[in-house]
């Protein structure tokens, strides 16, 4: 997942995972063409702190000072990527509440949400035509949400909820 940096706030915007930790164990397997080889032993991760209140955020960070500006909380995991925009907007996905959310990037403020066919994984992007700005996303879970989804289902069986396949893309425009 990727951050994004703003020159406007001069802020830097990260989506973090909080309480989820664990280990791979490495393994000394064939690789079997058309089969999942992560060369590690997936069956050994513990991912959830226990009584946890929420497990993703989006966090504001003022670099210079080195000190946390603002953060949003998330029930669950946060797996997308952030954009930063110039007009100051912070836009990112990757709950299984499948939003797509435009925050306030000076203070955190949710100021537009639209729940979409999946979950959104991939990077928003930000691009203009003649005079107005778009914002476009694929809403696509991917093989790598839906495999952290059920590793935390493991933990805290069905807490987490199903989120449908997808592959479309969202596009967006902005006043």
């Amino acid at each position: 997942m990727s951050s994004s940096y703003s020159d406007e706030t001069h802020l830097l915007y990260i989506p973090a995972n909080n309480g989820m930790c664990g280990e791979f164990k490495g393994v000394d397997k064939p690789l079997v063409k058309g089969q999942l080889w992560l060369g590690a032993d997936i069956d050994t991760i513990n991912l959830l702190t226990p009584r946890l209140e929420h497990i993703g955020e989006l966090q504001a960070w003022d670099i210079n000072a080195g000190k946390q500006v603002w953060m949003h909380p998330f029930q669950y995991q946060l797996f997308d990527s952030v954009l930063a925009t110039a007009g100051n907007l912070v836009f990112t996905g990757g709950t299984n509440d499948r939003m797509f959310r435009a925050f306030d990037a000076r203070t955190g403020q949710v100021l537009w949400q639209r729940r979409t066919n999946s979950g959104i994984t991939a990077m928003p992007v930000a691009f203009q035509v003649g005079d107005t700005e778009y914002i476009a996303v694929q809403s696509g879970w991917g093989v790598d949400a839906a495999r952290m989804q059920a590793r935390l289902n493991l933990v805290r069986p069905w807490e987490f909820p199903d989120v449908p396949q997808g592959g479309s893309i969202w596009v967006f425009a902005l006043d």
